[in-house]
């Protein structure tokens, strides 16, 4: 019988995470493609990992001293084709810990280089595409329409995206023999595996055309300048991004990509955001402040008139409603106005003597 803790160096009440690092450390001490490296060594610890590092294979060899699972075990190193690997890793990467949640596709891609037909929107999707806008304050606010021109990949106008010049006439591709994918080999961290990508011919169509188009050589997109609009909702704030569907660089027999749109909003002299809510100071005098006053004001969309009330305070924040910034479910925040009280540096003879009466009236 196999001692899989002996071979990872383990006791046998170690850790999940133990036993993870101690295969780390095994797997690069010994891969194949170091100096040094041992094959036989690094298909034991691949083969010990495969069992330890998985929950229900650990529970059935601490039970009966041995695993029987599908194919009579793990045997790393050996050349897999993309559905045996599927079946002995249960469906799954759990077995190198990857988390229950990980895509596979994305996992083999990253780790191999691999792309696999079917694996999802991404192989039949043009790239999408950021770009950054900055608009006005007022234009964040109330929303507005910008129009961009972006150089990216479109449809070709001649072929309508067939790549075919006079019709649709194909025939089989002679690189991947019409199947639309090709197999590729790749040595790994965890031995050589073996998978299908997308024929780079045919990009996984499996014909090609007889008669491809002059303009885009039978590509069915071509580099282009192309004017896009966009929408900016009202009330966005600095930092939000835009998500433009099929907006992005066309792809051909495949769904254009996205365009993302970051908004940057240029600061305003006197209004800022709290909110739905806009607020400004407003600067007055003395003699308003203490007598009151009805003033017209300039707000973002017009002026308004508010009346300043007899005796108001610095600081004092006046509420005018409705005037604000506009919400998603209909109606708007409320305009703030924080009073400033100029007070005057230098006074006259006579005004020093006006207010000298009004502190002897205790003002």
């Amino acid at each position: 019988m196999k001692d899989y803790y002996k071979i990872l160096g383990t006791e046998k009440g170690a850790s999940k995470d133990e036993i993870k690092k101690a295969y780390r450390k095994l797997a690069h001490k010994h891969h194949p493609d170091k100096n040094g490296g041992n094959d036989a060594e690094f298909k034991k610890i691949n083969e010990a990992y495969y069992v330890l590092g998985d929950d229900r294979r650990r529970e059935e060899y601490d039970r009966f001293g041995t695993f029987s699972g599908p194919g009579g075990g793990f045997q790393g190193g050996q050349d897999f084709g993309f559905e045996e690997i599927w079946k002995n890793f249960g469906g799954g990467a759990d077995g190198f810990s990857f988390g229950g949640n990980a895509d596979f596709t994305d996992i083999f891609e990253g780790l191999f280089g691999f792309g696999f037909p079917g694996g999802g929107a991404r192989a039949a999707r043009g790239r999408d595409i950021s770009i950054d806008i900055m608009i006005s304050f007022a234009d964040a606010v109330f929303g507005t329409t910008r129009k961009v021109l972006l150089t990216k990949n479109g449809v070709c106008k001649d072929c309508h995206g067939s790549g075919a010049q006079d019709g649709n006439e194909t025939e089989s591709c002679k690189t991947c023999l019409g199947s639309g994918t090709v197999r590729e080999t790749k040595r790994s961290f965890f031995g050589n595996f073996t998978a299908l990508s997308e024929c780079p011919k045919c990009r996984g169509q499996g014909e090609v055309i007889k008669n491809p188009c002059k303009t885009c050589g039978g590509h069915g997109v071509v580099r282009k300048e192309e004017e896009v609009e966009i929408m900016v909702p009202a009330g966005i704030n600095n930092g939000e991004m835009i998500r433009i569907s099929g907006a992005g660089e066309a792809r051909q027999n495949g769904q254009s990509g996205d365009l993302y749109v970051k908004i940057y909003v240029e600061p305003h002299s006197r209004f800022r955001r709290e909110g739905n809510d806009l607020v400004c100071e407003l600067e007055i005098s003395l003699t308003d402040a203490l007598l009151g006053i009805d003033k017209v004001i300039d707000s973002l969309d017009g002026k308004i008139k508010i009346q300043i009330p007899v005796g108001v305070d610095s600081g004092e924040v006046l509420r005018v409603r409705s005037r604000g910034v506009p919400k998603n479910r209909g109606g708007r925040g409320d305009l703030l106005i924080k009073i400033k009280i100029k007070n005057p540096k230098k006074l006259s003879r006579k005004a020093r003597e006006l207010i000298e009466e009004l502190k002897k009236e205790g003002l």
